[in-house]
């Protein structure tokens, strides 16, 4: 015999006409319901969706609502719904805490729910970032995000884009480092839509930041306090944006101020860190003593070169000038604070999420290919000042 103990509140939870004091005669049909003077037959697995010892379903969360299992479903998959059903229906998912069964939801709407995000390297301040942002945005659409970390490696990358395909994504986010022909050709081949961030890739929708503007912008400040011999510590020009277009930009500034760009000593790093940077900086003092002014690729790397300064006996700022991109916490704590460029990188993936779910949304428009640059601000610490005999 089913046990109706608490049979009569939960089934009142869950928003079914029931009063307390009404008889509950058990049917003895094994089902475990009950039937109340003739009328409503509920099932004990309604109370147990109040309980969460069984799922809760579209229909369960339109009963509580008073609202059709349609309203409901149009709800879900962001269809139109007048607004005062949709608070009703807002509600009771809240206080549920019901989320639709994805695998179902795929099959019942042919919508799939998954993004993929390709990432160079999770452990990067900056893919943390973007990908923070990717995420805010996605999951106002109910979108999971289903992410591939490359290590830098241009084979796992490529290995991913045919995974995330295979696996029916929706769409895919690529957050860029280098451009190939077999990259160019898998985006040829791709089936799905796709933004890439951080690189300004031909035909491709694109987001990504003003790199060579802002490198620019910081060798123009060391220029404008009479520092006049200046190195740069880059990276693999590989990388269009990181590599190339920041070296660019320090190369731009120093032709507008009517010196020879293409004679700045520059070094590249193997690899993004302190050590890197405080070995490319010594290689520096070495061949070029009488350098006054340094503009490094990332934060982390001139901080290596602080390093090599400080040992050298050079004062940073007065005498040898310094600067880095990306705005590390670490960059204003150290003494002097590091002058560096803040790039808006979590608006970086909000935007390219954003532009994903355009495409997905509206996948007969055509037209040129969106690209968006991003601004950036210079962060001003102290480690570019007026020349001590400027």
């Amino acid at each position: 015999m089913p046990d109706a103990s608490g049979f009569v509140q939960d089934c009142q939870k869950l928003g079914m006409p029931l009063q307390q004091n009404r008889p509950l005669h058990p049917l003895r049909d094994g089902a475990g319901r009950f039937i109340i003077e003739n009328e409503n037959v509920y099932n004990l697995r309604d109370a147990e969706r109040v309980r969460g010892t069984c799922p809760m379903t579209i229909s369960d969360i339109a009963k509580m609502a008073g609202v059709s299992s349609a309203a409901v479903s149009r709800y879900l998959n962001g269809g139109p719904l007048s607004e005062q059903k949709r608070e009703a229906i807002r509600e009771v998912v809240e206080k549920t805490g019901y989320r639709p069964d994805t695998a179902a939801q795929t099959l019942r709407t042919g919508r799939v729910n998954q993004i993929g995000v390709i990432a160079p390297s999770i452990s990067s301040q900056s893919v943390g970032q973007i990908t923070a942002g990717i995420a805010s945005e996605l999951d106002q659409q109910n979108y999971l995000i289903l992410l591939g970390n490359t290590e830098l490696d241009e084979q796992r990358e490529l290995g991913y884009l045919t995974a995330m395909q295979r696996n029916h994504v929706a769409g895919i986010i690529l957050l860029g480092c280098y451009y190939s022909p077999q990259l160019a050709r898998a985006f040829k081949a791709c089936r799905v839509p796709l933004v890439v961030t951080g690189q300004r890739f031909p035909e491709v929708p694109c987001v990504y930041n003003d790199d060579r503007s802002a490198a620019r912008e910081l060798a123009q400040r060391m220029l404008a306090c009479g520092h006049r011999r200046l190195a740069y510590i880059g990276g693999t020009e590989k990388d269009q944006a990181v590599g190339l277009a920041r070296r660019q930009g320090v190369q731009d500034a120093l032709n507008a101020a009517g010196l020879d760009g293409d004679k700045l000593p520059r070094l590249c790093c193997s690899a993004f860190t302190m050590e890197e940077g405080e070995r490319c900086m010594n290689e520096l003092l070495a061949c070029c003593p009488d350098l006054d002014g340094v503009v490094c690729v990332t934060d982390t790397v001139a901080l290596g070169a602080m390093r090599a300064l400080r040992a050298a006996g050079r004062a940073i700022g007065t005498q040898v000038s310094l600067a880095g991109i990306g705005d590390s916490w670490v960059g204003g704590v150290v003494e002097p604070g590091l002058t560096t460029v803040r790039f808006y990188q979590k608006q970086v993936g909000v935007e390219a999420a954003r532009m994903l779910l355009q495409m997905l949304e509206h996948p007969e428009n055509g037209g040129p290919v969106r690209q968006t640059t991003l601004g950036y601000s210079v962060v001003d610490r102290g480690s570019i000042r007026i020349k001590e005999d400027a």
